[in-house]
């Protein structure tokens, strides 16, 4: 992987979060857990480039990505679709998400990756709230994404490194 600066990066962000998805990847007590997201953003915010990424409550990469400071936005190439279905659709509580799908597990500052990835997000947290949809101005949201009541909570992490494949 090479490192490059975020303004560096060619990608559509609407297509590469939109349409591509990544992995939310994290690693708690010697564990790495990813977990597909398809929802996100990219830009800057307090005067650092950022990713904002969400995760619904009853999502097991929750608390890997609570207990700890960082994560990493894994993207993979478009021929391994099959690996983003099976961790979108799977819950690492019942599998072992990086041994079922053949991923190789890399770390950049102790943050782990997939050095399968065409780009990596390196990530570390500065905000962290849960959506009340009682501040939605669209207030059909509510019922359409959350009619169970497992709400997302928001992520804002600075991106302190983005890699790609050379």
């Amino acid at each position: 992987m090479k490192e490059i600066n975020a303004e560096e990066l060619k990608d559509n962000p609407f297509t590469l979060i939109g349409k591509d998805w990544m992995l939310i990847t994290a690693e708690k007590e010697g564990k790495v857990n990813m977990m597909t997201a398809s929802w996100g953003g990219v830009g800057v915010i307090w005067g650092k480039n950022a990713a904002t990424v969400y995760i619904r409550q009853s999502r097991y990469t929750k608390p890997f990505i609570d207990e700890g400071e960082t994560f990493s936005l894994c993207v993979l190439p478009s021929e391994m679709r099959e690996v983003l279905n099976f961790c979108g659709s799977k819950s690492g509580r019942d599998f072992d998400k990086v041994k079922e799908t053949g991923l190789t597990v890399d770390h950049a500052d102790s943050v782990p990756y997939f050095k399968e990835s065409r780009l990596v997000l390196v990530c570390k947290k500065m905000f962290q709230q849960r959506l009340d949809m009682n501040n939605a101005a669209d207030k059909s949201l509510a019922e359409k994404f959350y009619g169970s009541g497992d709400y997302h909570d928001m992520y804002i992490a600075e991106i302190t490194k983005v890699l790609i494949k050379e």
